[in-house]
């Protein structure tokens, strides 16, 4: 098997620090803001009771710190109270080096000497065998979501949960707040259209934390997949609510992927992250906000797609004229360092503000230029349009394209949203 060494994370952890901060707690939140603690904080504190005597493999990336920015692979390993086997990167790599599609590869962690095996894209049989060569007894899930369908890391979860099954293993989620708050909103997956943006049956914006969907999956999916369910453990978060966003409480942010660099861009992202599915408009890959700037090529957009959006008036939100050039294409070459014109989404209030039916009304606005088209994969014939993947039907996309205006997009998943959210009701721990 190919490895390399990984570089050690930033600021040394030793078993003092940990046991100092096992019953402590940190001074007071600002006004206005709620203090919370992760699963991570809870098992911290606990001293690791949870994985007492076990043989731990550990999925996460950078986001899986406590309250003061330390690693949890970091803790375990200072603390010597936990056996940690290895530990295993999604998307992005478990440093969190690699751009979109990417990973770091399979290597040795620097800073602990264990091995990070590359974990994305991988089958259930790849977990399989990923968790026989390391010893592993329990796995442990600690990564920061940001609460959309299409954002990779619950499918990892999901996939590596219905391994542990099939194998035995323990699972453990140390639980998250979601960023964007508890709300559910958009269209539900189809399973003609499951792939690895949406490997399962669930709305757009989930509004659910990686526990809760951990429970969902382990009930409603996996008895039918994988012939059982996993020995599942959530250990929850403290002082969470369901109305929360990221900006309500004292939890640090670290970038759960290279184009997620604030709380500010997740809470966009359900929504701008469908102009993924089009070829002419980057998403805003390469710039400071990106999923908060969209737009096309200078030649082909203008400023009326602001004022068009402005006279909406749609709740929560505004839109300001931009231009800008990205240095960041991913799938779009053709828009790679040119001048780009469109808006930034400006979030004016975040309890109104829907990132969903905002993205729908700029779809509906930027189909209207001749420049506008939808992106085709090549490698998928069968289902070439990557929106249709995005969204989970082909509907969004043929409805706008049939001249559908937003209330009638939006509403033609109300029935489903609203069954989702009856089955979602007996898994939701806040």
């Amino acid at each position: 098997m190919e490895r390399r060494r990984f570089l050690a994370g930033a600021g040394a952890v030793t078993a003092g620090a940990v046991a100092a901060a096992a019953p402590g707690s940190p001074g007071a939140a600002a006004p206005g803001i709620r203090r919370v603690q992760t699963g991570l904080d809870v098992l911290v504190r606990s001293r690791f009771a949870e994985l007492s005597g076990q043989r731990v493999g550990v999925i996460s990336n950078p986001t899986g710190v406590d309250s003061a920015y330390r690693h949890l692979v970091d803790l375990m390993h200072a603390s010597g109270a936990v056996r940690i086997a290895a530990a295993f990167g999604p998307e992005h790599g478990f440093r969190g080096s690699a751009q979109a599609g990417g990973s770091e590869g399979t290597g040795i962690d620097a800073r602990t000497g264990i091995t990070v095996y590359d974990a994305y894209g991988a089958s259930q049989a790849k977990w399989e065998s990923m968790y026989a060569e390391a010893g592993v007894d329990t796995v442990v899930f600690d990564i920061q979501d940001v609460g959309a369908r299409f954002y990779t890391y619950i499918w990892t979860m999901y996939t590596s949960m219905a391994a542990a099954a099939r194998t035995g293993k323990r699972y453990v989620v140390l639980d998250r707040p979601n960023p964007i708050g508890g709300t559910a909103r958009g269209p539900m997956m189809t399973p003609a259209y499951t792939s690895g943006v949406g490997l399962k049956e669930i709305v757009q914006q989930h509004g659910m934390t990686v526990g809760e969907l951990a429970r969902f999956f382990n009930a409603e999916f996996l008895p039918a997949e994988v012939g059982r369910s996993v020995d599942l453990h959530v250990v929850a978060c403290r002082h969470w609510k369901r109305t929360m966003l990221a900006a309500d409480t004292d939890l640090p942010w670290v970038m759960p992927s290279p184009n997620m660099p604030t709380p500010d861009t997740a809470l966009v992202y359900p929504g701008t992250g469908l102009f993924e599915g089009v070829a002419s408009i980057t998403e805003g890959r390469g710039t400071c906000r990106p999923f908060e700037l969209i737009g096309g090529l200078a030649d082909d957009f203008d400023y009326h797609w602001c004022d068009r959006l402005n006279a909406r008036e749609l709740p929560g939100v505004e839109f300001r004229e931009a231009y800008f050039t990205p240095t960041s294409a991913g799938q779009k070459p053709a828009l790679l360092n040119k001048l780009c014109a469109g808006v930034e989404v400006k979030v004016v209030d975040r309890a109104a503000y829907d990132p969903i039916r905002t993205a729908v009304a700029m779809l509906v606005e930027a189909r209207k230029y001749p420049a506008f088209a939808w992106r085709q994969d090549s490698w998928d014939a069968a289902r070439p349009y990557w929106v249709d993947k995005l969204t989970g039907s082909p509907r969004l996309r043929t409805m706008i394209d049939a001249g559908a205006d937003v209330d009638d997009v939006v509403g033609a998943w109300a029935d489903e949203l609203a069954a989702f959210e009856r089955r979602r009701r007996p898994y939701l721990l806040y």
